[in-house]
């Protein structure tokens, strides 16, 4: 079955254009700029019952369409996944064991972060503030191959962790749309910067989405929608060489002058000198104390009295 998309296009609540795509049953709305953080897309499938997958921050601005769900499956749990379901408090939502207690409590969303000197607190406070999130103790949680049955259409779950322990493909049969969530294709690559997060988890699963049987991929931010397998290849090897490019980056730093984890931090492998907000020191710690147990386990480095030296 060769899918076409047919453009979408409504209008929000102030009247202003919402562009998409309908693939088949899915219809794909496209937050700003394609969906970038702290926005993203939102994907609706119909069959006799309709899925909304996660509730980004432009659901906000279509909150009709949004309504039409019976049920919301979650892709993982982060901020800026369920900006939008303060206005489902009603309707079911489903997220992955593994990110369950993120969605559950304030205490719990903490914990997923896990950053340090309770900052992991005032993120969490922050997603209150800035993306609504309100908690849902009545969130079910599904595992690895669940599936929904939406009368003509079903949802599998593919656990694919990395960026969070949970994380998980949406997978929509029998049209074969792979909903990436996270595994975003984007420029930046992959994050796996909070306590949740896996680069081990994240390098597997980018080999085994691979092998997905997928004829379209839908990502929650930047890059939407890509309907042939030869670009969306492309766009992955891209996504995945971006965490070579920091592994081999810090590497070099360490073979140029020995180095503790907190020099490496100041010395941002993850994010640009010029953007500071109070987590970016502990996403780059998280970020880099698993490069650097890489490097132990193969011995390209060692340590002794907390420096980092080259082997």
């Amino acid at each position: 079955m060769t899918l076409h998309p047919q453009p979408l296009q409504l209008f929000d609540t102030h009247g202003m254009p919402v562009h998409g795509l309908r693939l088949g049953c899915v219809d794909i709305h496209l937050g700003d700029k394609c969906g970038k953080f702290p926005d993203g897309n939102q994907v609706l499938v119909r069959g006799s019952a309709t899925a909304a997958f996660d509730t980004p921050m432009m659901s906000n601005r279509i909150p009709d369409v949004l309504a039409s769900a019976d049920m919301v499956i979650l892709g993982h749990v982060h901020e800026d996944h369920t900006a939008g379901l303060h206005l489902l408090p009603e309707t079911p939502v489903y997220a992955p064991e593994g990110d369950i207690n993120a969605l559950r409590s304030l205490e719990g969303l903490a914990r997923h972060y896990g950053y340090a000197d309770g900052i992991a607190h005032t993120m969490a406070a922050r997603a209150q503030t800035d993306f609504h999130y309100m908690p849902r103790p009545d969130a079910q949680s599904y595992a690895d191959q669940t599936t929904w049955d939406l009368g003509g259409v079903q949802v599998r779950a593919i656990h694919m962790p990395g960026h969070t322990a949970g994380h998980s493909v949406l997978m929509i049969e029998p049209l074969d749309i792979a909903f990436i969530g996270d595994i975003d294709l984007s420029s930046f690559g992959p994050y796996y910067g909070d306590a949740c997060s896996n680069l081990g988890d994240f390098r597997r699963s980018l080999a085994a989405i691979e092998s997905l049987p997928a004829q379209a991929w839908i990502t929650s931010h930047h890059k939407g929608v890509v309907t042939d397998r030869a670009s969306f290849l492309a766009l992955l090897s891209q996504f995945r060489g971006a965490i070579d490019r920091r592994h081999e980056a810090i590497l070099a730093a360490i073979r140029q002058r020995p180095s503790t984890l907190q020099e490496l931090v100041s010395a941002r492998f993850v994010y640009p000198v010029h953007f500071n907000d109070v987590f970016v020191p502990s996403v780059e710690s998280r970020v880099i104390s698993q490069h650097l147990e890489e490097m132990l386990a193969a011995q390209l480095v060692h340590q002794t009295d907390h420096v980092f030296h080259a082997s």
